[in-house]
């Protein structure tokens, strides 16, 4: 009798079946912790409520409440993170809207960002992106809220809110660019000897640098030969914007902006739109990376070019929060006078 053999594809969909499975569960947990949580930190604001006339009542409550679960559960109920159940509902009292998408971790994150635009920002990015709570804390730090705010050069409190309650919505060629770019994850000084080495670094963090860029990135390769009347041209890096659906070319530049740097991503962006697009692609996307910038003469090269062209700096170390907030603070303020 022959012997009959399971198929692949059916072992394959078992699998799949159980690890869908897992993934439900673990949401689950998450989802029962988070308003377990929050839950705690709304009775223990409601206990508070009852003792106002006493001094440090709530202090009170949260030191005999540590030390009363600590005996029975064990770790995970310091006064500390007790505080931070607390806060958690101060922040979002209405239960239903939690993300069950999001884990504790995440919201220890979030809760860290002080303005609450800011932080209803990074909750929607972090939900739409799908970011860990490495990327979330990488993303907080390196100010990616402020960043996108000042590059938009005009900012309102229309544009302000847009981005509170929606995060980047990827409609326009420019809705991704940041200035500055942070690439403190490359590991090299902040002004590297050659182009090449930046690239090179870039490419060996070429996950870190496609969370930089934004979602729906994708590396189609760097050194990007463009042959036009026989003269070999080569594209730094070029990636590839599945929402967007558009090429984006990148070109590093290691000293100050130049007029000419427009002229040459001009002549590529129209390569791409010719000889390299497909059915359905959008215009390429042209970004010029670079070490300094002076605004004026940015907006005069970039004058009769119908082109999707940018500029945008780079930095290699993480840029000052504080320094960038007040940056916001003061234009925010100029835009309404």
């Amino acid at each position: 009798m022959k012997s009959e053999v399971v198929s692949i594809s059916f072992i394959k969909e078992i699998k799949q079946i159980i690890e869908e499975s897992k993934k439900l569960v673990v949401r689950n947990v998450n989802t029962i912790m988070l308003h377990s949580y929050w839950s705690i930190g709304k009775r223990i604001v409601e206990e508070e409520q009852k003792g106002k006339v006493k001094s440090n009542y709530g202090d009170y409550i949260i030191r005999n409440l540590s030390k009363e679960l600590t005996n029975e559960y064990g770790k995970g109920f310091s006064t500390t993170n007790l505080k931070m159940m607390r806060r958690f509902y101060n922040e979002y009292p209405i239960g239903q809207t939690l993300s069950d998408q999001l884990s504790w971790s995440h919201y220890l994150e979030l809760l860290s960002v002080e303005d609450t635009n800011a932080r209803s920002f990074y909750q929607h990015e972090c939900e739409n992106s799908n970011w860990s709570v490495r990327e979330l804390d990488r993303q907080i730090n390196s100010g990616l809220y402020e960043r996108l705010l000042l590059s938009k050069g005009e900012v309102n409190k229309k544009l302000v809110l847009e981005l509170a309650n929606k995060g980047v919505e990827y409609q326009k060629p420019d809705s991704f660019i940041k200035d500055p770019m942070v690439l403190e994850f490359v590991g090299i000084p902040e002004k590297p000897l050659l182009e090449s080495d930046l690239e090179k670094a870039i490419r060996n963090h070429i996950e870190d640098f496609l969370l930089e860029l934004g979602r729906g990135f994708m590396f189609v390769g760097s050194q990007q030969r463009i042959s036009i009347a026989g003269i070999n041209y080569y594209v730094d890096m070029v990636f590839y914007n599945k929402i967007l659906k558009s090429y984006v070319l990148i070109d590093l530049k290691m000293n100050k902006l130049k007029p000419d740097n427009f002229g040459q991503m001009n002549m590529y962006v129209n390569y791409y739109k010719e000889e390299v697009n497909d059915e359905g692609d959008q215009d390429p996307i042209g970004i010029i990376l670079c070490a300094k910038k002076e605004e004026a003469l940015a907006k005069m090269s970039i004058m009769g070019i119908d082109n999707n062209i940018y500029a945008a700096r780079y930095t290699t170390i993480i840029p000052n929060i504080e320094a960038l907030q007040e940056e916001v603070e003061k234009v925010v303020k100029k835009f309404e006078k």
